[in-house]
């Protein structure tokens, strides 16, 4: 049987919105009323960005986790590239993993983050088909 989600959006003013989940947690998205103007949350286009950064990190750092690999940090940098026509929708997006640890071995992150964008990150399948997602990494030592 599908799960269903149910989330329900609210106005509070100008373009703001607070939008909460079936367990009342929430977040707030904003739009600018004027090019440049100013913005008292993220864009619901950014939220689609930090889902999918947020998704693909808990994928890897459950993967690496699972193959014993030392690490102490992930980071995810998100760049996406928006069209200028109506609707504006992300057309490429790079997803880039800096991960810091302990004799990581380059072979398990490359293989977390490929499992990731293959099989496990939903919001990315959800994006397939209409943006190109790209994924880039680095590994960063760290001294004792």
């Amino acid at each position: 049987m599908p799960t269903t989600n149910t989330i329900n959006s609210h106005w509070l003013k100008d373009y703001t919105f607070i939008s909460s989940n079936s367990v009342g947690q929430s977040i707030i998205t904003d739009s600018a009323t004027e090019k440049d103007g100013s913005t008292c949350a993220p864009s619901p286009m950014d939220v689609v960005l930090m889902g999918l950064a947020g998704c693909a990190g808990i994928d890897v750092k459950l993967i690496l986790t699972k193959s014993k690999q030392q690490f102490t940090d992930i980071k995810v940098t998100t760049e996406a590239q928006r069209r200028d026509e109506i609707p504006r929708i992300y057309t490429d997006i790079n997803l880039h993993f800096r991960v810091a640890g302990k004799e990581l071995e380059e072979k398990h992150v490359a293989r977390a983050i490929q499992l990731s964008a293959e099989k496990y990150c939903s919001v990315s399948h959800m994006l397939q088909g209409t943006v190109n997602v790209t994924h880039s990494y680095e590994i960063v030592g760290i001294e004792e």
